[in-house]
């Protein structure tokens, strides 16, 4: 979950600050692969630029000579080490910068300055300077460019062809052996032909987009008919010795001046490598257009029509965390694909644009759109979290005070280390030439980083320099529902630590929300919101820098009482481990309770009761006890279980708990939990469960149950409040899913036999809740969803968008309780299930009717009931019978079935009346417009007030003045002409004085009107 923080972006200018330099218009900006770099690219010029701060590092800008004999810059790569730049230009010439880093002439900030560093500028500036190191022409027209570790690949128009260069290094590095025993490879040509290209969908097409993910290894291209494929460079098996003189003779290419270099196309011949793809993105094309490349484009008698292709790929960006790729097509929508592909259209968010850029944030949760008049962020899942088409500053507009030009339109974006921003270039202003980069501050989940048990209980929020802590479950009811209460804690972060260890890498809540733990780029520290303070290493003056800097938390923390488990990774030496640190205790090498090594590292560390669980990147689960000593506190190994065949991709799983038997809890020993424990995880964004079998040699297997795909966040709740205890839920961008007594539920597949490795099955929700916010917590003893979503103020006497949030609520009794007394599913005789199940609603809903939104959480679920049939006068299903009989157990049952009535249609009434009982037999519990109503369909035209002249004439005899007032203006509403009030005094003999109803002052009735 992201969302735009209580804020504005911030301006950047992208023009140095040197004399003799004419401002040019930035065309992109792009980020190093470790992303604290950037530079930006203009028509004859590159810079590049540090994150934090933000600041210009270097500059070098090309000859008018080199403009007008390469052209103009057009595009900039990084190679994967961040030594060099490669410049593509319109003249179809690569341009090759080297980087140099020293780190000797690094500056330290100013430790003079009176004002305090914003988190991450205490880190010395880094001294970078970049020289000229050749140019490479390519023939055949260049269309795009991918460096790689040790070649340069690169495509061409004519002929549409893929080719690979090696880096210009010095001449005693060319012999050596690259990684993985391979040889440094020459230059290399594969030319698109049917032959070795057969699975292109469109012959005579030529990349003009190469992406390939740097976590997968997962490579893709974009072709120029708009088709995307996954592709990968094998062995060819076609290719054999009497090619292989021939090849080594067409590889003199490789043979160029680190000055200049002219790669022509060489002659073509089978290669040793050959290329093998899969169609990830394709469509349909109209007909007229294929029988229109059969006609000679020359002959006047048949002029050729354009057609611009709407799925047309225009942009694609590879997520290796959900093992998901997003492709923005021509039109402006999007169409997320899982890997194997299983597309997922999004639709356009009214722009006719096209897709400018596509960036996912590191950890793969969210994905950020740029299009030519606007910008936009999406789930992994597909919910659109934020979007902006247009702004003030469009062309046309004489808004000259604008200045926020990047809600108009984007052209590159990236996020910044830590994805606390996001850095943006709009399109060119029309009023300025500088200042087209921004940066968009945003506040995230803390479960994007950390999926803990804990993390999940509260709604928690992490900022670039705070923490947000929600306080509404320790509100009054009310509180908790109105929108209007500010029920957020902002924890600020200590600066002292921000300046070294931006940006906060991992944040953890304890389980009753009192304590907070927050880790950084090295080091840690943390908080208690009882006492108000942090705790760092060494603490003011005596702040051990040295002890921070020595390790880095790697896969997490977990509140365990007042202790702090942390899996770090050591600084300068290779060790992995967990240590235990107590919150009573200062922040010191010397105060760690306990200290456990590991061999490899952690992924996810969770706590589920007193066991600790840690999944590690050799695809090991371990599992300690924690355990209280004299001395302290230590962990005690139990067991470990590896997933090898299970788990495809350890760094992947995003999720972990467990679910124990009950027998095994009760009267088991907790050592041998493991061999019995249901595994819960979430990996790629599947949902799965892993339950343990013994096979005929009497080793642990696993069952696979499949709970969902594309799954971003999910809660389980072990100790859930009577029918949601062991229960799941799960949010996968449109709808909160749920599965009741998850470890129970049987496998609706066979059962595998005990020679299979791994059985698969697939599970349904029990419950569906479409949601129209973005949730952060289930609240379990409030019966309530708790979310926040976005907002943006647009005012035009601001030159700029304010950025804001709100909190949102969603109640989900009605839903659980639809469930429980749902019939459909329940075989015959339905009788005696009818009774288990209104008493399993019956026990579940009395946790909560001390609430004072109760009475209205079931007259939704009534509404919800009535309003589900087939057609007007009916629900589907006995559900209706079942429902009444279970409002029954409630005091406030008439006062739910009269809310319903006054917002469900009339029609659908004698239905409702009929399970419930005669209204006139009720009508003292305030049924008094259920039967105007209903007398009123039976006897169209005819007054009828029986009823209230008979409660009136109780509640006068009864001196129930307020009842009274409320009769007469009920009598009042129904005939605004006043005869049904008249009537109704005569009847009960108060026609020819109103005054006598006057005890004090509490009542005067005259005529019709009320003083």
């Amino acid at each position: 979950m992201y969302l735009l923080t209580t804020s504005s972006a911030r301006q950047i200018s992208t023009v140095p600050g040197l004399p003799n330099i004419p401002p040019e218009h930035a065309l992109s900006v792009v980020p190093s692969p470790k992303k604290t770099l950037f530079c930006t690219l203009t028509r004859n010029g590159v810079a590049v630029h540090r994150v934090r701060p933000t600041t210009v590092l270097a500059f070098l800008s090309r000859t008018p000579n080199s403009v007008i004999e390469h052209g103009e810059n057009v595009s900039v790569h990084w190679s994967p080490d961040s030594s060099r730049l490669v410049i593509a230009t319109s003249n179809s010439y690569l341009v090759l910068i080297t980087l140099l880093y020293d780190s000797s002439r690094s500056r330290s900030p100013d430790v003079t300055s009176p004002f305090r560093h914003a988190p991450g500028e205490g880190i010395p500036l880094q001294s970078v300077s970049m020289q000229f190191e050749g140019v490479i022409r390519v023939h055949g027209g260049l269309a795009s460019v991918s460096p790689r570790q040790r070649e340069l690949y690169f495509s061409t128009m004519s002929p549409p062809a893929i080719q690979r260069i090696p880096w210009p290094d010095d001449e005693e590095d060319e012999d050596e052996d690259a990684p993985g025993g391979e040889l440094k490879a020459g230059h290399q040509m594969w030319v698109f032909n049917d032959t070795e290209f057969e699975w292109f969908i469109m012959p005579d097409v030529y990349v003009c987009k190469i992406v390939i993910s740097r976590t997968t290894g997962v490579e893709a291209w974009v072709t120029s008919d708009g088709r995307v494929y996954f592709v990968r460079l094998d062995l060819n098996p076609l290719f054999n010795e009497e090619h292989q003189a021939e090849a080594e003779g067409s590889s003199n290419a490789e043979q160029y001046q680190e000055s200049s270099a002219d790669i022509s196309s060489p002659p073509h011949v089978p290669s040793q490598t050959t290329w093998t793809g899969t169609p990830i993105h394709t469509f349909q094309t109209p007909r007229w257009v294929e029988k229109q490349r059969r006609v000679d484009p020359t002959e006047q008698l048949h002029p050729r029509r354009e057609y611009d292709e709407p799925r047309r790929a225009t942009e694609i960006a590879i997520n290796g965390r959900f093992s998901v790729v997003a492709v923005g097509m021509a039109s402006g929508g999007l169409s997320l694909s899982s890997f194997p592909v299983s597309p997922n259209k999004i639709p356009a968010v009214n722009t006719p644009a096209s897709s400018h850029a596509l960036e996912w944030s590191s950890d793969g949760y969210v994905l950020a759109v740029g299009w030519a008049n606007g910008w936009g962020l999406y789930s992994v899942g597909g919910r659109c979290l934020v979007s902006i088409i247009g702004g003030p500053d469009d062309e046309g507009s004489s808004n000259r005070r604008w200045s926020d030009y990047w809600t108009g339109g984007v052209r590159s974006l990236f996020w910044a280390p830590g994805n606390y921003e996001l850095f943006v270039l709009s399109k060119p202003a029309l009023h300025s030439v500088e200042g087209s980069l921004f940066s968009i501050p945003f506040a995230k989940s803390a479960t994007t980083s950390q999926h803990a048990p804990d993390n999940t209980r509260y709604a928690f929020l992490q900022m670039e320099d705070r923490a947000l802590v929600y306080r509404g479950a320790d509100q009054p009811d009310l509180s908790v529902i109105n929108p209007e209460s500010d029920v957020w804690q902002h924890i600020k972060i200590p600066p002292d630590y921000l300046e070294h260890a931006h940006p906060v890498k991992y944040s953890c809540l304890s389980s009753d929300g009192r304590l907070i733990a927050i880790a950084g780029r090295r080091g840690l520290i943390h908080y208690s919101s009882t006492s108000g303070r942090w705790k760092t290493f060494g603490d003011g003056e005596d702040a051990d820098i040295d002890e921070e800097q020595s390790f880095s938390v790697r896969g997490g923390m977990v509140w365990f009482h007042h202790v702090l488990l942390a899996a770090v990774e050591l600084t300068g030496r290779k060790g992995y481990q967990i240590r235990l640190y107590s919150r009573d205790l200062p922040l010191s090498a010397e105060t760690i309770l306990h200290v456990e090594n590991l061999p490899s590292p952690v992924v996810i560390l969770s706590l589920v009761d007193n066991s600790l669980l840690a999944y590690t990147t050799d695809n090991t689960l371990y599992h300690y006890l924690i355990v209280p000593t004299r001395e302290g506190i230590m962990l005690h190994l139990c067991g470990s279980i590896t997933f090898a065949g299970i788990i495809q991709s350890p760094g992947m799983v995003r999720c972990l708990s467990w679910m124990i038997p009950g027998a095994q809890k009760q009267l088991g020993d907790p050592v041998n939990d493991l061999a019995v424990a249901t595994v819960l995880m979430v990996v790629g964004g599947q949902l799965i469960l892993l339950r343990p079998r013994k096979s005929a040699e009497n080793e642990v297997k696993y069952d696979m149950q499949i709970f969902a795909e594309r799954i971003e966040f999910c809660w389980i709740h072990l100790r859930g409040i009577a029918a949601l205890e062991n229960s799941l839920w799960a949010y996968d961008g449109s709808a909160m899913r749920v599965w009741l007594n998850a470890l129970n539920i049987e496998n609706t597949d066979e059962q595998a036999s005990d020679e299979d490795e791994l059985s698969t099955v697939r599970v349904k929700e029990s419950v569906r809740m479409e949601l129209d916010f973005y949730p952060l917590s289930v609240l379990m003893d409030k019966g309530i969803i708790i979310g926040a979503e976005h907002e943006t103020v647009m005012r035009s006497n601001l030159p700029f968008v304010l950025f804001r949030h709100a909190t949102s609520s969603h109640l989900f009794l009605h839903h659980i309780l639809q469930y429980l007394l749902s019939t459909r599913s329940l075989p015959q005789p339905r009788n005696l299930l009818s009774r288990n199940r209104i008493r399993d609603a019956v026990i579940f809903a009395s946790h909560y009717q001390s609430l004072v939104y109760f009475a209205h959480a079931l007259e939704m679920l009534l509404h919800q009931v009535m309003t589900d049939g087939q057609d007007d006068t009916q629900p589907s299903d006995n559900t209706l019978p079942v429902l009444v009989e279970f409002l029954d157990h409630f005091d406030c049952s008439l006062e739910v079935v009269v809310g319903c009535a006054r917002k469900t249609e009339m029609t659908r009434w004698r239905r409702l009346f009929d399970v419930v009982g005669s209204p006139q037999a009720l009508f003292e519990g305030s049924y008094l417009l259920v039967l105007h109503n209903l007398e009123q369909m039976e006897s169209e035209g005819q007054s009828h007030s029986g009823d209230a002249v008979r409660l009136l004439q109780k509640a006068i005899d009864a001196k129930e003045w307020q009842l009274s007032r409320e009769l007469m203006r009920f009598l009042h509403s129904i005939d605004e002409s006043g005869a049904a009030l008249r009537e109704a005094l005569k009847a009960v003999g108060l026609d020819s004085s109103p005054e006598e109803l006057q005890n004090g002052n509490e009542l005067v009735v005259n005529g019709t009107e009320e003083h």
